[in-house]
């Protein structure tokens, strides 16, 4: 049974918070990983600065070598490139292996804190987003916004490859500089025009990829219903509906891609020919050397590098959109809590006035309930009538919009995090096995197990057979005992007695193999206070 939200997944807004969630987002992961990222800058600013020193030192070797043959010094600086041409290697090699686990360590800093940020907004993340938009950006945007300090590590050292090669052109002969930057604006328009349009094709082909799967969790989630009413191909159709508009964005994105490559593979050649059309001007009237002409020609192929700058660029802008996805959940207020302890008492719930909306609608208006303590009450209604959100509202699931929610005298929302969690149990619709065994799921939460004999009874097992029609002696097909766990779960509060337990359903429908004959009672939410003691 789903709450009635009225919420689907929010689109990507263009939200100043959204952006500044980003950016803080990816300053914090770099944090993460600065050791990492200080390491990966240092290794590509000595590849990058090898890469430098080869030319002249390949310039110097063949002029030792035409001047002067057989003379061991020739030999010695042919040594030289051979070991700058290894430690080029060496370089790449630990730049690979730093940059991938400093992707991995920051991958996975960004889904805990996403993680840790979902579980305390609570279900109101799930409405906002659903689950599918929700496990997309977990799994897929936060593995893409974790590339982001490695790359911006890489690519500010990458930098210096162009920026140095200039100023190797300009010690070799100024004119030779001159050429190359009277074509540099060129180029930097290309890098712009690409960064602007590669984000907005970025941004959008993200967001279809979370339409898809939020329809497909949905239909996961729905699976049963769907093969019993042999809708199969319907949900097929529904899920893959987007699929022609990823698949535009998905091409544009390449296009986009595809020709600021060939802008930069027209223009960086005609820069390399200015270069060495003008060195071999200055060779002919005897101001440069064969080697110096040969380092030339090397540092205008490392000065144009646009297609390393590219594809630094596009990751960054990459992880920079899926940053800004995740900044989006990060936005999303969570709940904040008193400092208040619970009072002694037995376990009243009390609803004052309450009035929740939801998408625009009135959920519950001014509703007054009051629950005395060991009563257990089911309400029962249609789908979508706000059974599974007043049992929320009764564990601070959710907050009312109007009207207060007291347990025991206390407002919810004084209560400290702590003493509201072990006063207050939840069991779902459709409870997941946190453990090996049903022990383990029962016993979850709870720090360690009481003693034997420790004079306190254990806590009393919530009647879902009757709830459902189930009858008890039959055996439980799956997932009866995964219920029944969870329903067990929720009353076993550490440290005190049980307290309030609220449920969505508090037990799904049995199947017709196992249901009493007489058995008709329709599905329902819960809020069961504590039992009194005895």
């Amino acid at each position: 049974m789903k709450t009635p939200s009225g919420h689907g997944a929010a689109p990507d807004g263009t939200g100043a918070a959204d952006e500044a969630a980003a950016r803080t987002l990816l300053r914090s992961a770099a944090r993460h990983s600065r050791s990492r990222c200080v390491a990966l800058c240092l290794t590509t600013a000595a590849a990058s600065g090898a890469s430098l020193l080869l030319p002249a030192a390949l310039g110097r070797a063949l002029d030792l070598l035409l001047t002067r043959p057989g003379d061991a010094a020739g030999t010695h600086w042919v040594l030289w490139c051979t070991g700058l041409v290894l430690l080029i290697a060496l370089l790449d090699a630990c730049h690979t292996v730093l940059a991938g686990t400093t992707d991995a360590r920051a991958t996975a800093w960004l889904r805990q804190r996403l993680v840790g940020h979902v579980l305390a907004v609570g279900p109101r993340a799930g409405e906002r987003f659903g689950p599918g938009e929700l496990v997309a950006r977990l799994v897929g945007n936060a593995a893409q916004a974790g590339t982001a300090p490695a790359t911006a590590a890489t690519l500010l050292a990458a930098l210096a490859g162009p920026v140095g090669a200039v100023v190797a052109l300009g010690l070799i002969d100024p004119l030779l500089a001159a050429v190359f930057l009277g074509g540099a604006p060129v180029l930097t328009l290309l890098l712009r025009a690409f960064a602007r349009d590669s984000s907005q094709c970025v941004a959008r082909y993200q967001d279809v990829q979370g339409r898809i799967a939020g329809a497909l969790a949905e239909a996961i989630g729905g699976a049963r219903t769907i093969a019993a009413g042999g809708t199969a191909d319907k949900e097929v159709a529904r899920i893959l509906r987007p699929l022609p508009e990823l698949s535009r964005e998905g091409r544009r994105m390449w296009r986009v891609q595809g020709r600021a490559a060939a802008q930069a593979v027209a223009v960086a050649p005609l820069l390399q020919l200015g270069v060495v059309a003008v060195g071999g001007v200055l060779l002919v009237h005897h101001r440069l050397s064969v080697g110096e002409l040969l380092a030339a020609s090397r540092y205008a192929v490392l000065a144009t590098g646009v297609g390393v700058l590219v594809g630094q660029l596009s990751g960054l802008i990459r992880a920079r959109a899926a940053a800004r996805r995740l900044g989006e959940v990060l936005t999303e207020p969570a709940p904040v809590y008193g400092t208040r302890q619970l009072p002694p008492g037995e376990g009243r719930l009390e609803l004052r006035s309450v009035t929740v909306r939801r998408g625009g609608r009135t959920v519950l208006d001014g509703v007054d309930l009051v629950v005395p303590a060991g009563r257990t009450v089911a309400v029962v209604g249609r789908s979508g009538s706000g059974k599974s959100l007043l049992a929320a509202l009764a564990g601070r699931l959710a907050d009312p919009d109007d009207g207060h929610v007291l347990l025991d005298g206390v407002p919810l929302r004084d209560l400290d995090r702590t003493a509201l969690r072990r006063a207050v149990g939840h069991a779902f619709e459709r409870p997941a096995l946190l453990g090996d065994t049903i022990e383990d799921t029962i016993a979850f939460g709870i720090p360690s197990p009481r003693p034997t004999g420790s004079g306190r009874p254990p806590p009393r097992r919530a009647p879902t057979a009757s709830y459902a029609g189930c009858p008890t002696a039959t055996p439980p097909p799956v997932p009866r005992p995964r219920c029944r766990a969870a329903n067990a779960n929720a009353s076993a509060s550490p440290g005190r007695s049980p307290t309030t337990a609220a449920c969505s359903s508090w037990t799904t429908p049995c199947p017709a193999s196992t249901r009493s004959p007489s058995a008709t009672s329709p599905r329902h939410s819960c809020a069961t206070p504590r039992e009194a003691a005895g």
